[in-house]
Order: structure tokens, then C-alpha cells, then sequence
């Protein structure tokens, strides 16, 4: 069950801490997520902070937007270490980020990050100045930054100016040359004027989201080469279900199998009502799809087809996906390595048998026309089969005793 490739070294770069997470350096590549609530709404902003958490998320940004959001802060701060829930949060700051940490310095104390946006932070001369304060404010309580620039929000004097120096040149660039150009230079200059400012290297953490997949990793290749920040990978503006998923993972495999990135988020507008979690899970599953890290045993299943009239092995694909993922929380504790578990529920004898074997433990059900018995392989070898109406929960039962018997010994 080992890989014969796996993707190219990480990029080296240097290790930022946020709160007890490491971001960089040495440190798996971390997920993170942002909430969707009204921050000044404190139970419900800690209800999703925990949500988010419990589902893996293990950095967590917030909304600061006005004075009741970060008046909010330390209390939502309270309340989810009052539920055991440790994830340092990130306040994410536009416009008045400035005014909100001078004015609410136990909400500047409560985070364990600030987001600033180069874009956002003010307008002519205010712009250095309200930059500076919020500088000194990471500085003042030791609070490392994310200098995240925006396509939608970048910097205009900056993209002018550049656009104006390029339209000088004997051999101008493409305009999407000059713009991508323009988001690394702010990211740069930021970091610089940050560092200038007394804020540490090992405490500046850049991202230059674009919402195209093409020019995303090109503008992270080109910064990638320039620096030696960790960088916070994610494509903006992804959008709502499959597209956001597909686009996401599009533009973040190519740069993990890179060794690009050190932090991840996969921005999705959630269907109406639906859990803010997906994106973690998201996240989750492209990192263990690229061989990166392992959050949750793995569930191989064919897709089905004429052999497989019935859905019976849909069915119990699904619930034993389910199933293990509720584990977790649980055990991830009590059985370290339970992560790595492979589980195979395959539909017919086609493949059914072969794939089984592969697996740690693997079911191979009867397709149309077959013999009603599901044989059941452990470690690559036939230990029982499976008949009757009690099958799923059986093979539940094999499945919990497994990983009792594996990872509960180390």
C-alpha cells in the first residue's frame, strides 16, 4: 500500500507560528477556514468556530469588521476554550483594521493572527500610516500576520503605476503579465514595510489569491521563487458546489505537487443551509488525495454499473465513509496512525476481490446474477464471508475491531 511517487520537496521556507500551530518550516500543511456568521453574534460565531474545529479545521479566521464584532472577539475567544476547543483564530481585517485594534485591545490580545489586505488597508498617505498601526499592534503582542492580497481588491496606485512603466518599455508585457507582477510586488513591499516596521520575518505569512486557476498558479510560482515566507494557498471567489470543488482542487494539486504552499482553504459558497465544514473536508481530502497528509481512513469504492443493479454497495459505502469519519474525533487520539486506515467496498467479482486484497480491510459484494455472499479480506486475506440481512452491520463490527486490534497497541 505504499506510493511509488510522491510529490516534489517542499519549498523551503520559514516557520511561523500561530498560536499552538505551526505554519511552514518543517510543519505539515495546514487547513484553515473562515466563518460565515455575524461575528457580533456570539453564540453562533462560537458554534461554527467549533463546528470548523471538531471537523479539522486547525486555524480558524474571523470577521472583524466593526466595534461589536471585535468587542465579540475575546468572548467567542472564552467561550469555545470553555468547550476544549483550542484553535487559534485569525481576525480578518478591511478598512478599519487600524481603528478596531487601537480601540479594542483585548480583541487585538484575544487573536492569534491578523489578516491585513494591502488593497483595503486605506487610500494616499493614510494608507502607510493605518498599515504601520496595525504593524505595530502584531508587534506590541507578538502576533504574526498574513499579508493576503486580493485580485479583486488589489492595490490600484500600484497596478497603475506598473502598467504605466510597462507601456514605456520597448517590448511591453501582456496586461495579465503586469497584474500578476502587481500582486507579488504588493505582497513583497508589504512584507518589507512590515519587517521595516520591527515586525519579524519568521511572523509574515503572504498569499496572492486570484479567482482564475491558470493565473493562480502562475502568480504562486513566480512568488514562490522570490521569497521565503511561508504562503497561504487558496483560490478566491471559487464558487458553490461542484465548480468550487473542482476549480480549488484544479489549481492547488498542481502547486502542492510543486512543494507550493504550507497553509490551505478551499473557498466555497455553501449550498443554502448547508455546513461550513464541507470546505474543511475538502481540503482534508485533496491533501490526502496528494499522498501530503492523512486525516480519515480512506473508503475505495467502484462506481457501479450493469453488473451492479442493485445499490446496495452505494448504500454501504456511504455509511461506512460516514461512519469512520464521525470516529474520529474519537479516534484520533486513542488510536494514532487509524488516519491511514484503507477500507474497500467493492459492487461486484469483477474487481471487487483484487481491490479488497489491496486494502486494509475490503468487502466485495455480489453484483446481478452473483452468488449472495460477501467475502470479506483483512490484511489481503479471506477471513469470513458475509450473507443475510446483517451484512452492513457486521461488517461495521469488523471494520471497529480492526482498528482496536491495529492502532490501539502503539
Amino acid at each position: 500500500m505504499s506510493m511509488a511517487h510522491s510529490p516534489l520537496p517542499r519549498r523551503c521556507c520559514v516557520g511561523v507560528q500561530i498560536g499552538s500551530i505551526t505554519v511552514g518550516g518543517n510543519a505539515p500543511i495546514v487547513v484553515q477556514s473562515m466563518t460565515n456568521t455575524d461575528t457580533a453574534e456570539v453564540t453562533a460565531t462560537t458554534a461554527q468556530v467549533a463546528e470548523l474545529a471538531r471537523a479539522g479545521s486547525e486555524l480558524v479566521r474571523i470577521t472583524v469588521n466593526n466595534e461589536e464584532a471585535a468587542a465579540a472577539v475575546p468572548l467567542i475567544r472564552d467561550r469555545i476554550a470553555a468547550q476544549g476547543v483550542t484553535v487559534p483564530l485569525i481576525g480578518d481585517f478591511h478598512f478599519n483594521g487600524h481603528r478596531l485594534l487601537s480601540k479594542y485591545p483585548a480583541c487585538a490580545e484575544a487573536l492569534d493572527k491578523y489578516r491585513i489586505n494591502p488593497g483595503n488597508v486605506g487610500r494616499g498617505k493614510k494608507k502607510d500610516e493605518q498599515f504601520a498601526t496595525i504593524v505595530e499592534i502584531a508587534c506590541r503582542y507578538h502576533k504574526p500576520v498574513r499579508i493576503g492580497v486580493n485580485w479583486g481588491s488589489l492595490d490600484q496606485e500600484l497596478a497603475a503605476r506598473l502598467m504605466d512603466e510597462n507601456a514605456r518599455l520597448p517590448q511591453p508585457q501582456s496586461a495579465v503579465a503586469v497584474m500578476h507582477e502587481a500582486m507579488i510586488a504588493s505582497a513583497l513591499d508589504s512584507a518589507q514595510r512590515a519587517e521595516d516596521i520591527g515586525l519579524g520575518h519568521n511572523r509574515i505569512i503572504l498569499s496572492v489569491k486570484m479567482s482564475g486557476v491558470q493565473d493562480l498558479i502562475a502568480v504562486y510560482r513566480k512568488l514562490a521563487m522570490r521569497c521565503d515566507y511561508p504562503l497561504h494557498l487558496g483560490l478566491t471567489e471559487a464558487g458553490m458546489g461542484s465548480k468550487g470543488i473542482v476549480a480549488s482542487t484544479a489549481a492547488l494539486a498542481v502547486l502542492l505537487q510543486e512543494g507550493i504552499g504550507d497553509t490551505i482553504r478551499i473557498s466555497l459558497t455553501p449550498e443554502p443551509g448547508g455546513s461550513r465544514s464541507q470546505e474543511v473536508v475538502v481540503a482534508q481530502e485533496i491533501l490526502q488525495a496528494m499522498g501530503l497528509r492523512s486525516f480519515t481512513p480512506a473508503v475505495v469504492a467502484c462506481p457501479g454499473c450493469g453488473r451492479t443493479s442493485s445499490d446496495y454497495f452505494q448504500h454501504l459505502a456511504q455509511d461506512i465513509q460516514a461512519y469512520l469519519r464521525d470516529q474520529m474525533p474519537v479516534w484520533r487520539d486513542r488510536y494514532p496512525g487509524v488516519e491511514e486506515l484503507k477500507v474497500a467496498v467493492m459492487g461486484c467479482v469483477v474487481n471487487g476481490p483484487g481491490e479488497s486484497k489491496q486494502a486494509h480491510i475490503g468487502i466485495s459484494l455480489p453484483g446481478t446474477g452473483e452468488i449472495p455472499v460477501a467475502p470479506v479480506y483483512v490484511d489481503g486475506e479471506k477471513t469470513v464471508t458475509l450473507k443475510g440481512e446483517s451484512i452492513a452491520a457486521e461488517f461495521q463490527q469488523i471494520v471497529a475491531d480492526y482498528v482496536i486490534r491495529r492502532y490501539g497497541t502503539r
